[in-house]
């Protein structure tokens, strides 16, 4: 039958054993499954901002923040980060973004699009404007552990005992099944209690869908429990190998700069508009051209709200991420002026 919308009891104790740390320890009441990490944002935004409110979301980011907001009539107020510093967050900007009316703020490290993994004094100064300003965060840390050394994550609930950390996660990116669509929530307030009533409202939530598929919350405490580490290190390995191959083949690109990613799957690459026609002078019209000549798919930066950049996934096997950077060199030969 139906399992639990919230999930069944067996798969939230996994997670909530997988994920407990000294500071911050984890009991399965702590947790909301869900349908990906993408079904865990659609429970967790709205539970916590009612219509004419606005949550904080980073500038470039995942689409979906905004996507969702928008269809719950929640604002999305976006703070910038910034590309010359590896992308960090503007803290400045950020901050200034707050009004009466906000409710939360999401931060994203490991990134996605741009591969930032934030440090611990990075991390911190965030939780600092979130305390002042008596804000819970939504940290979404589904590239947990996918830093490239010598970078290295940090878990934001780790780093605070006053501010709620509220985590989305879940097993499409590290254990590379995209499709098998199991994510997760998870309610880190260590002091007083302020989340019942979010906790409560994520789970009413959960009952539209009827929680995630009943077969791999069978499986998800064997996953967790018995995935070797060596399966972690090598996929790591590989995407940092594939990191710098991108960087080093695009350094020879006329016209593009590499911002160099520091973990997740994905790399950010800058336009210089003026290295180019107007027919190719921006992100929308380089994608189309470069697919149309090159057949070699890269989305605009300006869906993530980056406009003048790219992202690459670097996921494709190697020699295919070979060619793909030898189409865009050739491409850029061609066009720049």
């Amino acid at each position: 039958g139906y399992p639990h919308s919230a999930g069944y009891p067996a798969a939230r104790e996994a997670v909530a054993e997988f994920y407990t740390t000294e500071k911050s320890p984890l009991t399965a009441d702590d947790i909301v499954l869900a349908s990906g990490c993408s079904g865990a944002i659609c429970l967790v935004l709205p539970a916590l901002a009612n219509p004419g409110d606005n949550i904080l979301l980073p500038k470039p980011g995942f689409s979906l923040y905004n996507t969702v907001c928008g269809s719950y009539g929640i604002e999305s107020r976006f703070y910038n980060l910034v590309p010359e510093k590896q992308w960090e967050v503007d803290l400045e900007h950020m901050e200034a973004c707050i009004d009466e009316k906000t409710k939360a703020i999401l931060v994203n490290s490991p990134g996605n699009p741009c591969g930032c993994v934030y440090s611990q004094e990075h991390l911190e100064a965030i939780i600092a404007i979130a305390k002042k300003h008596k804000l819970p965060i939504i940290a979404d840390e589904i590239y947990a552990d996918m830093a490239f050394p010598p970078y290295k994550f940090v878990p934001m609930a780790d780093l605070t005992d006053d501010v709620p950390i509220i985590v989305v996660g879940g097993l499409a990116k590290r254990w590379l099944v995209p499709g098998w669509r199991l994510g997760w929530v998870m309610f880190h307030d260590k002091k007083q209690p302020q989340m019942k009533k979010v906790r409560a409202a994520v789970v009413a939530l959960s009952q539209l869908v009827l929680g995630p598929c009943s077969i791999v919350q069978g499986a998800l405490p064997s996953i967790l429990k018995n995935t070797p580490q060596s399966f972690y290190d090598e996929t790591l390995s590989k995407l940092a190998d594939h990191a710098n191959h991108v960087k080093t083949a695009l350094a020879a690109a006329k016209g593009l700069s590499v911002v160099v990613p520091q973990g997740a799957m994905y790399v950010m690459v800058r336009i210089h508009a003026d290295h180019f026609p107007e027919t190719v002078n921006d992100d929308k019209k380089f994608a189309e051209l470069l697919f149309q000549e090159e057949s070699v798919f890269v989305l605009p930066g300006r869906v993530f709200g980056a406009e003048g950049f790219f992202r690459i996934v670097f996921t494709a096997p190697k020699d295919k991420l070979e060619e793909a950077c030898n189409r865009i060199i050739s491409f850029c030969d061609r066009h720049s002026i």
